[in-house]
């Protein structure tokens, strides 16, 4: 529909239904056709718990390994041709496709003689790689991430969601928090290497499963799960809550306020020499090709060893920091700026600068704090990107020049102390840190505890909360 300037307006009510209808191929609602509609519902957790996703590796039949790749393929198609019917419906008609249209497109897909081969996959399936897409129209319109874009077979992650009704899950008497997991559209259960067990008689929420690019198979489970939150940790006079300042490095990954610090591993820098003679090996060989094929595996098996020795170190240090400290001070880091792209002069040293944060994983890190804090009961101060924590005296706060990345010790003009830079970066956060958190603390009434996480530049919104 298009007014006499040639620009399309939008249609809304009957005139929608027909262009649905008859442009589209969107089927009207057959079900429930005099019931009045109504907004679905999202899950609610139970009070007091915390969904958490326990990860584990299963190794399928060859009978399963096909199906998963025909429920990967099938789930990246619905996906792209969920994101072009949207697309055209907006571009062409200014009408709104939403999740339910969407719905009943697939049904129409899947009844098609030209795309019969949807039936061979679970129609649960389809419907959350759907659900994704619509998730991802809602983060763009909240202007939290960027327009969807289509997948790839070679780019995107192969991955499947099984809601409950798309898996069967029988737990094992004699190994309780283990069992077997039998997936949709196939008969035997899957060989999962339990590395841990699940709650005791908790059901899954949610399965996904996931092929990396070594080819790995992995199970990750979504339960509901009560967390018992760990003992406070006070100073030794009992009344203040142990702090720790924690700068995020290169020199040094972590670096403590009482001068503990964490070396950096420099993974990719460990095994450069290796993956520099992988790639090589790589280009000689003939596009499409079968040893194309094989040295691309063990690129991406290098590639996997290095994310997951270095998730397993992030992981223990993560938890050691919660373990020991009430309080976790932390800056707030802007990495996609820092991580911006190396152009004109001195490209190749900020390229490796780059690299570099990129190794370092601090987005990971931070994220791992979070949650963990949630779990725990623990608080994670999140200071200003802007406080001058580097270039601030711990010891008599007056503030210095501006330091060049090489500089690692300076001396202060006023009190001639001298500072080791990433040091006297942690104290100066930690004291900050606890003057946020003292600041909230005090706003709360009797018998509340502060939030798990206080952010300096969401202070408004905390404090009259609170």
């Amino acid at each position: 529909m298009t007014n006499s300037a040639d620009q399309p307006i939008r249609v809304t009510a009957a005139a929608a239904k027909r262009v649905k209808r008859e442009a589209l191929g969107i089927p009207d609602r057959r079900k429930h056709r005099g019931r009045v509609p109504t907004q679905l519902k999202s899950r609610t957790k139970e009070p007091g718990t915390y969904q958490r996703v326990y990860r584990y590796r299963f190794y399928p039949r060859p009978a399963q390994a096909e199906q998963l790749e025909k429920t990967f393929g099938a789930c990246r198609w619905v996906y792209n041709e969920g994101l072009a019917l949207r697309a055209n419906a907006w571009e062409r008609h200014k009408i709104s496709v939403g999740f339910a249209e969407s719905c009943r497109a697939l049904t129409e897909w899947r009844h098609a003689a030209e795309t019969s081969w949807l039936q061979e996959v679970s129609s649960t399936v389809l419907q959350q790689s759907l659900r994704h897409l619509d998730a991802g129209f809602s983060r763009f319109f909240k202007k939290s991430a960027r327009y969807p874009k289509r997948k790839k077979k070679r780019r995107s992650r192969d991955s499947a969601t099984y809601v409950r009704t798309g898996f069967r899950w029988v737990e094992d008497p004699e190994r309780p928090g283990t069992g077997a997991v039998t997936l949709a559209k196939q008969s035997a259960a899957l060989d999962v290497r339990w590395s841990r067990p699940l709650p005791v008689g908790v059901v899954p929420v949610k399965l996904s499963v996931t092929r990396d690019r070594a080819s790995r198979f992995f199970l990750s489970v979504l339960v509901e799960e009560r967390i018992e939150p760990l003992p406070s940790v006070f100073v030794s006079d009992g009344q203040e809550p142990k702090a720790a300042g924690i700068d995020l490095g290169l020199a040094a990954l972590v670096t403590l306020d009482d001068g503990t610090k964490v070396d950096h591993p420099h993974l990719l820098r460990k095994y450069e020499k290796e993956l520099v003679r992988l790639q090589r090996g790589l280009h000689r060989h003939n596009k499409g090709s079968k040893n194309r094929g094989k040295a691309r595996v063990r690129i991406a098996r290098l590639y996997a060893l290095i994310g997951d020795v270095r998730r397993d170190m992030l992981d223990q240090l993560t938890t050691r920091l919660v373990r020991e400290n009430q309080v976790l001070v932390v800056e707030d880091l802007a990495i996609a700026n820092l991580m911006r792209a190396a152009v004109g002069k001195g490209r190749r040293r900020k390229s490796r600068l780059n690299k570099s944060i990129s190794d370092a994983a601090w987005g990971e890190l931070l994220r791992q704090l979070r949650y963990k804090c949630a779990w725990y009961g623990r608080t994670l101060v999140i200071v200003d990107r802007f406080f001058p924590s580097t270039r601030r005296c711990s010891c008599c706060h007056a503030k210095g020049p501006s330091l060049d990345v090489s500089v690692r010790e300076w001396t202060c003009a006023e009190c001639g102390a001298t500072h080791d830079r990433d040091v006297n970066a942690a104290r100066n956060l930690r004291d900050e840190g606890m003057r946020l958190y003292w600041l909230v603390a005090s706003a709360l009434p009797p018998g509340r505890v502060p939030p798990p996480t206080i952010k300096a530049s969401e202070l408004s919104k905390v404090l009259p909360a609170a």
